[in-house]
């Protein structure tokens, strides 16, 4: 308790040295599984110097230990379950400051300096606030409540996490901090519930209720607010504003109690806050709801007619001599538009090159500018990204040619190999690859026309989440590792074919890792003629 007790060691020297933001790659993330236990075994050696001393420090290594024992054997593995990808981000960014600040009262130069060389790697607050923000994200698009994450009740999960009291606290205090009332009421709610079922916090019953109830006002509720608001004077009389808040409370609870009466309105029933308890707010994303359900397989408009459309054959490009003897094989995804998978695209070998390459250089993902053309960072797009040249490595080059190949469109004025990496609930919330009508400069910098179609490798698989899916019409596409899947964007008259919008939905449990080539215009005129009509 001692050392949870030593709170606030403020980040701002992390902040200055690194860039926010890793949260966004699970890739990226697995290298603080080793710093961190790089940071466990120093801390033991201090331990043992002055293990007397230390007692609470001692109990902390030997939790440490444990964790840190299950996640270097499988990082990615361990980051895959995103209740653990949040709590390595509020364990780096907050714990350990709490515990350096207690060394400091009678430091151990071997461990100071250990623990500071690592902290200019540490996430900062922005990571910890984005991990939880994740998490509500995938709250929302998967329906999960708040218990399923804190009893660690996911699909696919291959380690046991849980959220404590104070965990819940901290991921509520975040939510009432963006004034998201909606979440700040699941959370604190949950580290209510666990609270009264006997589990021991460094957050108070009162806090808990003083959150809770003000956001159960603003998501309109006063009738709850008010009983929250009475078992918060309760239990301290002296808080410096329940009392003020009852009163309010209780005169507006009065007033609309009498206007029910006269309207002849039944008072409600109190009933547990859980999901569904109050109504989401509405965002920005007029496909919200379509686009969720389909992530959660849901809507799917795949019918029997339509599936008798689909087939599966061999693609030797025409009878190119590189596919004649080892044809692609290919798969219908979807009839119109026409969609299909390519089977065996990249080999593991060819995979983990790929990833080589790319994680050293990954960076937050971006988005252009409609405006401007110009590439910047969005919160609708949570992953990281790298470029990668056809000439650096033989690897990206017979990647380019087979795409070449199997597609029967130049890559030569096609964009550099992108490949990504979504962190926790990385995400790609419905766009359009193309450019529109209303921004033609969008990529007028490259010279090279708009983007035709679309080449995107799956590189890994993905426990739960993570699909690809067309709210338009309603298709998902699930990753499989080493499978690729290709569409155009374009009608051959040019146009755009606005049915091609599509996401990628955030990752529920898992790492999800994808290449990207976008094919443009120039070089396609003899490969892809026009047609005749618009939508031809």
């Amino acid at each position: 308790m001692q050392i949870l007790a030593v709170t606030v060691w403020t980040t701002c020297c992390i902040c200055c040295i690194v860039e926010a933001e890793i949260f966004t790659s699970i890739g990226q993330m697995t290298d603080l599984i080793f710093i961190e236990r790089e940071v466990v075994q120093s801390l033991k050696e201090y331990i043992q110097a002055e293990e007397s001393k230390l007692a609470a420090v001692k109990r902390w290594a030997n939790k440490l230990e444990v964790l840190t024992h299950a996640s270097t054997s499988d990082p990615e593995g361990f980051l895959a379950h995103p209740v653990n990808a949040y709590k390595l981000m509020k364990r780096l960014n907050t714990e350990w400051s709490e515990l350096e600040s207690l060394v400091l009262n009678d430091p151990s130069h071997g461990f100071i300096s250990n623990i500071s060389v690592h902290r200019q790697y540490f996430p900062d607050e922005e990571d910890e606030k984005g991990a939880a923000k994740a998490l509500m994200r995938l709250q929302d698009t998967y329906n999960l409540d708040s218990e399923s994450f804190s009893k660690g009740k996911l699909p696919g999960v291959r380690y046991n996490a849980f959220l404590t009291v104070d965990d819940c606290f901290d991921m509520g205090k975040t939510a009432y901090n963006e004034q998201d009332y909606y979440h700040a009421v699941l959370w604190m709610q949950q580290a209510l519930r666990q609270m009264d079922a006997g589990e021991e916090a460094k957050a108070s019953k009162a806090d808990i209720l003083d959150y809770l109830s003000y956001s159960v006002y603003q998501m309109g509720d006063l009738q709850r607010a008010t009983e929250l608001t009475r078992r918060l004077v309760s239990i301290d009389p002296s808080h410096q504003r329940a009392g003020g808040n009852l009163r309010y409370f209780e005169r507006l609870l009065a007033k609309e109690i009498r206007e029910m009466v006269r309207n002849k309105q039944d008072l409600a029933k109190e009933k547990p806050i859980q999901l569904g308890t109050y109504e989401r707010p509405r965002d920005y994303l007029p496909e919200r709801e379509i686009y969720e359900a389909l992530c959660r397989g849901e809507g799917v408009k795949m019918t029997p007619k339509r599936r008798s459309k689909l087939f599966c054959r061999y693609r030797d490009g025409n009878r190119n001599p590189r596919l004649l003897l080892k044809p692609m094989k290919e798969e219908d995804e979807w009839d119109n538009p026409h969609i299909v998978r390519y089977l065996e695209a990249l080999s593991d070998e060819e995979i983990e090159k790929i990833k080589e390459l790319a994680k050293p250089r990954l960076a937050r993902a971006t988005v252009r500018d409609p405006k401007t053309g110009v590439l910047t960072t969005a919160h609708y797009r949570v992953s990281k990204s790298a470029w990668l040249e056809g000439d650096e490595d033989p690897v990206i080059a017979r990647v380019n040619q087979r795409i070449e190949d199997v597609t029967g469109l130049t890559v030569d004025t096609a964009e550099l190999l992108q490949v990504a990496n979504y962190g926790v609930g990385g995400q790609y919330e419905p766009h359009f690859d193309f450019s529109r009508k209303d921004e033609p400069d969008a990529f007028k910098s490259l010279g090279t026309g708009n983007r035709v179609a679309t080449y995107l490798n799956y590189m890994s698989d993905v426990e739960a989440g993570g699909a690809t899916v067309f709210p338009d019409f309603g298709a998902a596409i699930w990753p499989r590792k080493g499978t690729a899947v290709f569409w155009y964007n374009l009608f051959r008259s040019g146009e755009g074919d606005y049915r091609t919008r599509h996401a990628a939905c955030p990752v529920l449990v898992g790492s999800k890792w994808v290449s990207n080539k976008w094919i443009h215009e120039r070089g396609q005129e003899f490969r892809r003629p026009c047609g005749l009509t618009e939508v031809d």
